[in-house]
């Protein structure tokens, strides 16, 4: 059973990835006619980053209540979440993207562009590599000398007394794990949102446009390629 947060995520979701698709096809349209609007085109690039912003508003709100729900998504197929890093996608990947989109549909980069995506992606690096570490810094403190003496209180507990104490102890206890993971969490949508607005602040409008249908693409398509392995798992005999 789906707990509140979880439902109402969803709904949330499903609405969002709605938008999201909607958003692409206005993306592309744009891209591809022969003369464009720049002010049309900063129109789209800012309903863009509003809605991805409104994603993790949102996110960030029902994360209070439920962070667990975010680590182990029940809106998101198998396959979205295998490809999924502490809650969401990983921002090196917008760097991939550029470059699969330079040998192909992006208008081209000036060296300083080039120079400044670089400068961009080294810092970025860093700042995924912080976020890795403090998640492997609460997987580890799994194992410390409190949490062991706690676990170990826990397989002794018999008279009603010292069981309600140990619950008492396992509440505050897990209350900081959950903390703990909360903190990992936005620091993981920081990068994510910081590494989008400086790939956006170094593009063109256009440039701008048709990096973001395709990152647009990306997360519609791997979402239908997962909703579509689950239906054949499920139909197979």
């Amino acid at each position: 059973m789906r707990s509140q947060v979880e439902q109402r995520f969803s709904e949330f979701f499903e609405r969002w990835v709605f938008q999201l698709e909607q958003l692409q096809q206005q993306l592309l349209k744009l891209s591809e006619e022969t003369r464009q609007n720049e002010a049309e085109l900063r129109a789209l690039v800012s309903k863009a980053t509003n809605l991805h912003k409104e994603y993790y508003t949102v996110k960030w709100a029902a994360a209070r209540d439920d962070v667990l729900a975010f680590f182990c998504p029940v809106w998101s197929s198998p396959l979205e979440n295998a490809y999924s890093w502490v809650t969401g996608w990983k921002p090196s990947m917008l760097f991939q993207l550029i470059e699969s989109l330079k040998k192909t549909r992006l208008v081209s980069m000036s060296e300083e562009q080039v120079r400044k995506v670089e400068q961009l992606r080294q810092k970025m690096k860093y700042e995924e590599d912080k976020v890795e570490r403090e998640m492997e810094r609460q997987q580890v403190a799994m194992a410390d000398r409190r949490m062991v003496e706690l676990a170990r209180l826990a397989t002794r507990a018999r008279n009603g007394e010292a069981a309600a104490e140990l619950e008492g102890l396992v509440n505050v206890a897990v209350k900081v794990m959950l903390s703990g993971l909360e903190g990992v969490m936005k620091a993981a949508d920081c990068v994510r949102l910081k590494t989008l607005k400086g790939l956006l602040d170094l593009l063109s409008p256009l440039q701008s446009v048709e990096f973001l249908a395709a990152t647009c693409m990306v997360q519609i398509k791997l979402r239908e390629w997962g909703r579509r392995n689950v239906t054949k798992i499920k139909c197979s005999p």
